[in-house]
């Protein structure tokens, strides 16, 4: 594929969503989500973020996150990178090993090799990472919670942690970046870090 792909990763509340719409806004990138934005993907969510689905278990979690990956690659992701697009999503491959190989602790060769098969191997070819301390973010939350966003805060730790290892072991293709302060600080941390990446790279 011709094309770039640029995810933004983080807790839930770290800004990343909109870093992500303001880089591609200065890029004059394609921007899109995970999970939930194609039809069937937002169909996906609806089930995965519903409190009131307490019994669901994480094996059927992660499938299900990772079939809204196979129709996002399909439907958006795969097109738009064929034609040459810079894509920036808001989430991607990372938030499946983090959320449900580190947070729920299952399996994260199994997870890998599902999402291998659901996206034909397409990864990112920039991951930005944005790390917010975890008392910071649950603050940033407040009372109005979706069934992820509520699973605790050892889950929480255990997703950052996942995260910071992901990025430790592929320096080469990963930023992380302070995600306190204010929008505009930490959207100067992410041009700063994008466009020097960008510029030694491409």
């Amino acid at each position: 594929m011709a094309g770039l792909l640029i995810a933004f990763e983080g807790a839930d509340a770290s800004g990343k969503s909109t870093q992500a719409r303001r880089l591609a806004q200065r890029i004059g990138a394609t921007l899109t989500f995970e999970f939930g934005a194609t039809p069937v993907g937002s169909a996906i969510r609806s089930i995965l973020l519903d409190p009131a689905h307490t019994s669901m278990d994480d094996r059927a979690e992660a499938l299900l996150v990772i079939a809204d990956k196979a129709q996002h690659v399909a439907e958006l992701v795969g097109p738009a990178l064929a034609r040459g697009e810079t894509v920036i999503s808001d989430r991607f491959t990372a938030s499946s090993t983090a959320y449900q190989g580190y947070g729920r602790g299952l399996d994260r060769a199994v997870i890998e090799s599902i999402m291998d098969f659901a996206t034909h191997g397409l990864r990112p070819d920039l991951t930005v990472l944005l790390d917010v301390d975890l008392a910071l973010a649950r603050e940033r939350l407040g009372d109005d919670i979706d069934r992820i966003e509520g699973a605790g805060a050892e889950f929480h730790r255990r997703v950052r942690d996942g995260y910071l290892e992901l990025a430790a072991a592929d320096p080469d293709r990963w930023l992380v970046i302070d995600a306190g302060g204010s929008v505009e600080q930490v959207a100067a941390r992410v041009d700063a870090a994008v466009d020097s990446w960008l510029a030694a790279n491409r």
